[in-house]
């Protein structure tokens, strides 16, 4: 019942999108009709000269006029093609035991099976219609997808394959509709088990049935193709003429479409809830406890990519086998958070990347795909662009950010003319220093505040107060400049020095101007970078990079210069420990890269950091530091 009460509001919904359609295209033939009768009547007798002559020529011409805006507007809709998602081809060959899972679903299912599938580099599963008719050829586009939640909540299917199990549906008129292709989230398949990996994409495969419909293809189609024709309309560097028609075609398309919005959102929730109402058969209790599994799956992802993949890309490498560091880093979860105990125990079954030929090369695939969606990297490895296995990352990743970070550091010290020693007689060092960062940084106000707070500890009025910044809150004159005078600022060359003003969440005190000068040399390096060329020979996947814009989907906004300053110096205390102390760099599934001292992860150095870069203050810092051994007044290596 519930599957034919969501199917007939499927299907109500899109006979008016197809009204709507009905209605545009009468809306343009209908000054021509009154140009025919206009010109039959004249012929016939009926009308003569004068003012009907006049009228005649006035709507033949304002009907030539809307057939050629008509007809401008169906062939962009027709020549448009649809952005289809990026994901990574699976062959039947390369995976028959997945075709034969989805196809023993469809079947339970009683639907048609999907043409083909697919992976995407993200936490989702979707059907996708890859069929858009351009001169009467079937080419490769796409429909957005939905998720894969139990009740069906997030689903948006496209067009299903021939056949149907709508009770009424009418054989289709032209052409038999071509199967969509699945698409599996890549992590799901390394970190389900079979098992759950069927019964969360029950609910999407259930979503062929009712979406078969010729009614709700036709109007899938032609929302598909208004939105390539505004697509098409806004895209730059057309000529002027160009530009004009597109802009008469794009408003037209953006109108229908906005008529069409309500019909076409309430069509997919019928959709939804008919595929979710027939996914309610298959392995339902197993279903509930897979959704579980897709929320630790997401979380798992999404820290793997901000903490441990986006530093690799920063550099120009990229982990070639993400999917297989998901399956760590839920692991390290499950240890770590006892409301995720239990999951541990699933690792004793077998895995869905089982039923792939080579899980390995998929992985990589799949990889290579996430560094081009959340982080714009090159279609392939190359000059500045080489994987890195995950044995390599310490060494490879780790340690080579931290001392590129630190010569960054350094360089910006040398421009802003600060002594390698605190004693001006003395001879620089060879090398850089922690010392000299950690002295640069101090701030003299904040260590006498400090000084006062110990001596009169427990009495009112004795606390912290932040560099600049008075007792009751004001500015400070004095506190306010960022350790340098303006003569000092001229002498050493910084005339035009960047305003640490100017710069996102700049800390006070002497870190203001080297936060502004950091985010200014990393700046100057991003817009040195060379371009990254559009891929070749992808395919439909192609259109979603003609424009240039890259990331599609950027994993986080540019770093403030709080931040910055703060990833420098804990970069710079790393190369100390490493060079002076004996510690290592290493891996944290969940937190990234990180300071390995005797085996165990230093947890406790970023707010001793933060409270050098945020108060000016070393002491909790250099504590630590004497504390493990480490000399910051020896030279480290840096790239």
């Amino acid at each position: 019942m519930g599957v034919e009460v969501g199917a007939r509001a499927a299907r109500s919904r899109a006979l008016a999108v197809l009204r709507i359609r009905s209605r545009a295209l009468a809306v343009a033939l209908l000054p021509a009709a009154v140009a025919v009768v206009l010109l039959a009547a004249t012929a016939m007798g009926h009308i003569g000269g004068g003012s009907w002559a006049a009228a005649r020529w006035a709507v033949t011409v304002l009907a030539v006029l809307v057939l050629l805006g008509a007809g401008a507007v169906a062939l962009v809709v027709a020549r448009a093609r649809p952005a289809m998602s990026p994901t990574v081809p699976i062959t039947e060959a390369s995976a028959p035991d997945l075709y034969r899972l989805v196809r023993d679903l469809a079947d339970r299912l009683e639907v048609p099976a999907p043409s083909a599938i697919a992976l995407t580099p993200d936490c989702d599963s979707w059907l996708e219609d890859r069929t858009h008719r351009a001169h009467g050829t079937p080419a490769d586009t796409a429909a957005p997808g939905t998720g894969t939640g139990p009740d069906g909540a997030r689903a948006e299917l496209p067009t299903p394959p021939h056949g149907t199990a709508i009770q009424g549906a009418r054989p289709p008129r032209r052409r038999a509709p071509v199967a969509p292709v699945l698409v599996i989230g890549s992590p799901f398949l390394w970190w389900m088990r079979v098992g759950e990996l069927r019964a969360v994409l029950a609910p999407v495969v259930a979503g062929t049935g009712p979406s078969a419909h010729p009614d709700i293809a036709a109007a899938r189609r032609f929302v598909r193709g208004l939105d390539a024709a505004v697509a098409v309309a806004s895209a730059p560097g057309r000529g002027p003429l160009a530009r004009t028609v597109l802009g008469g075609v794009g408003k037209v398309a953006r109108l229908l479409l906005r008529s069409c919005r309500v019909h076409a959102a309430e069509m997919e929730r019928g959709v939804a809830a008919a595929a979710a109402e027939r996914a309610q058969s298959v392995d339902y209790g197993v279903r509930i406890v897979a959704q579980e599994q897709v929320g630790l799956a997401y979380a798992g992802w999404d820290r793997l990519l901000t903490r441990v993949a986006l530093p690799a890309w920063r550099m120009g490498r990229w982990p070639s086998r993400l999917d297989a560091g998901v399956v760590s880093a839920l692991t390290e979860l499950s240890r770590r958070d006892r409301l995720a105990e239990g999951f541990a125990s699933r690792l004793g079954e077998r895995p869905a990347c089982d039923l792939l030929e080579e899980p390995g090369a998929v992985d990589e695939a799949a990889s290579l795909l996430a560094a081009r969606l959340f982080h714009g990297g090159p279609a392939e490895p190359g000059p500045g662009w080489a994987p890195v296995a995950w044995q390599e990352y310490p060494d490879e990743v780790v340690d080579r950010k931290w001392r590129m970070d630190a010569a960054r550091l350094h360089r910006v010290l040398d421009a802003l003319g600060v002594s390698r020693s605190s004693d001006p007689t003395a001879g620089d060092p060879k090398g850089p220093t922690l010392g000299r960062v950690l002295e640069h940084l101090t701030d003299p106000e904040a260590m006498a505040r400090r000084a006062a707070a110990e001596v009169g500890a427990g009495s009112a009025g004795a606390g912290r107060t932040r560099p600049g910044l008075t007792e009751s809150g004001a500015a400070d004159a004095d506190g306010a400049e960022a350790g340098l005078t303006d003569a000092e600022l001229a002498q050493a060359g910084f005339a035009a020095a960047v305003d640490p003003a100017d710069v996102v969440d700049a800390p006070e005190g002497p870190g203001g101007e080297l936060a502004a000068r950091l985010s200014a040399e990393v700046a100057r390096e991003e817009a040195a970078a060379p371009p990254r060329p559009a891929p070749a020979g992808q395919g439909p996947d192609e259109a979603l990079w003609d424009d240039g814009v890259l990331p599609l989907f950027p994993l986080q906004p540019p770093r403030s210069g709080r931040e910055l300053l703060a990833d420098h110096v804990t970069a710079m205390v790393c190369c100390a420990a490493v060079d002076t102390a004996g510690a290592s760099p290493g891996l944290d599934w969940l937190d990234g890269p990180s300071l390995l001292l005797r085996g165990e992860r230093a947890a406790d150095l970023a707010p001793r950091v933060l409270t050098l870069v945020e108060d000016g203050d070393p002491e909790p810092l250099r504590h630590w530091l004497t504390e493990l051994g480490v000399r910051p007044e020896k030279p480290v290596r840096l790239v």
